[in-house]
């Protein structure tokens, strides 16, 4: 009698309920731009944090929260290469000396969407900017696999 070890636990990543709320994932974000930043900011009008800014587009679009900090929406994420990022996907920076301490909105072309502190407001970025090039942590997805 031969024993099998346990299969390893499957791991549930939060996704978007219909494939086509990733576009709507990138128009939300944009009407969001120049937003204020405010540190543990989770609406627009008070202002936005990076993870604020991400769970509530999420929010609005799919009715789904996320949980607070980058890091944990990291966690519950589904892991996709750089060179596979679709628009509406979620990029993560190491931007404080640890690992998912930053994160943003995808949109194409090498462009995505944040809430940085510097100069306090939501704005476009490049990807291969050098300061974001050398602090990419990864991308993650919302939306389904398939």
């Amino acid at each position: 009698m031969t024993s099998q070890a346990p299969a390893p636990p499957r791991t549930t990543y939060i996704t978007l309920p219909q494939p086509d709320q990733a576009d709507e994932l990138v128009m939300v974000s944009l009407g969001l731009l120049d937003v204020g930043y405010r540190f543990g900011g989770t609406n627009p009008e008070a202002g936005l944090d990076c993870s604020g800014m991400v769970s509530y587009v999420v929010e609005q679009v799919s009715g789904q929260r996320l949980p607070r900090s980058a890091a944990e929406i990291a966690a519950r994420t589904r892991p996709v290469d750089r060179a596979a990022l679709r628009p509406g996907d979620l990029v993560f920076f190491n931007t404080q000396n640890r690992p998912y301490s930053h994160m943003g909105i995808y949109l194409g072309d090498d462009r995505f969407i944040h809430a940085p502190s510097s100069r306090g407001k939501v704005r476009l970025e490049r990807l291969g900017s050098p300061y974001f090039r050398d602090r990419f942590d990864g991308g993650r997805s919302l939306q389904p696999v398939g």
